[in-house]
């Protein structure tokens, strides 16, 4: 039986710039007869963002209204850049009463990222990294695996993630999952809206980066203390960027050995999470227990909200 939520479009980063996509996105949710608010949103044009800073925070500082009723998910129209400008004017002690413990569900990835982090720094509040209304709902094939995770995720108290990729480390960790995109993450370093997580699960994942660009924000994570203060580094897909003939043979996988030769804590590889077509949703906050070896690893969730 298929249930209809209702759906809340944010766009707290850039513009839907393709008509097409977005009416495809649009009329695969309303024949599935879900109630789609906030459409407006899609329509809004300021420079590269989906509206001025004042309108993008609007559309999430309405979460915090008591006169109005929640919806069931929250959707992020698309990332881009433009929501490290609004965190400054969002709601914080407001979302906090009217989110925390409520079975709604707020879902992106990409540079929604500065928003996920702010509301567990400033909020408690967790939300979940996972597709948005533009690159997941409105791709031309809708991705089986993309749609099953997601609904399963959101309605499920407790999930588990499975890979079959060998880890170079056995590793047995017990914290809070959180992350989501690097250079996101990286750009909130030394603000108020870093989370402060000790002992936690941290996942990242970045798209058209060079492997020496993704190993820069790595060491930042990694002199600045951060990584020193989680039990493992997840990490998801790094697509995107080409190899250039002076990297004489400095790839993607060269960079992650520096990585884990330096940092002290293991390093997980083959997270399905990023800008790619077949993604899991994970729930950012979690509680998460994390056991890898030669054989793959187990990252199984729980303690985040569900919808009724």
């Amino acid at each position: 039986m298929t249930v209809h939520r209702i759906i809340e479009l944010i766009a707290p980063s850039g513009y839907p710039h393709d008509a097409e996509v977005l009416h495809r996105a649009l009329h695969r949710l309303h024949t599935q007869g879900h109630r789609i608010e906030g459409v407006e949103a899609t329509k809004r044009r300021y420079q590269r963002f989906a509206g001025t800073d004042g309108e993008r925070a609007a559309d999430l500082n309405r979460l915090a209204d008591p006169s109005r009723a929640l919806p069931d998910i929250v959707l992020a129209v698309r990332g881009g850049y433009g929501a490290v400008r609004i965190l400054h004017g969002l709601d914080y002690e407001g979302l906090q009463r009217r989110l925390t413990d409520q079975p709604v569900a707020l879902v992106g990835h990409s540079d929604f990222t500065a928003v996920q982090l702010a509301l567990l720094a400033r909020a408690g509040v967790k939300t979940f990294g996972g597709p948005m209304l533009m690159s997941d709902f409105g791709a031309e094939d809708l991705s089986e695996f993309t749609m099953q995770h997601f609904w399963s995720a959101l309605t499920r108290p407790t999930m588990t993630v499975t890979s079959n990729v060998p880890q170079a480390q056995s590793t047995d960790v017990t914290g809070m999952l959180w992350g989501g995109n690097l250079a996101v993450v990286t750009s909130l370093i030394g603000t108020p809206y870093m989370p402060p997580v000790q002992g936690g699960i941290l996942f990242l994942e970045d798209v058209n980066e060079q492997p020496f660009r993704l190993e820069r924000m790595l060491y930042q994570l990694h002199l600045s203390g951060i990584l020193a203060q989680q039990q493992a580094l997840v990490l998801g897909d790094f697509s995107g960027g080409k190899p250039y003939e002076y990297d004489n043979g400095y790839d993607l996988h060269a960079m992650i050995e520096q990585v884990r030769s330096v940092i002290g804590i293991p390093v997980i590889t083959g997270l399905q999470f990023g800008h790619i077509p077949n993604m899991l949703t994970l729930p950012v906050g979690a509680d998460a227990h994390l056991v890898a070896n030669a054989h793959g690893f187990k990252l199984s969730l729980s303690g985040y909200p569900t919808l009724a």
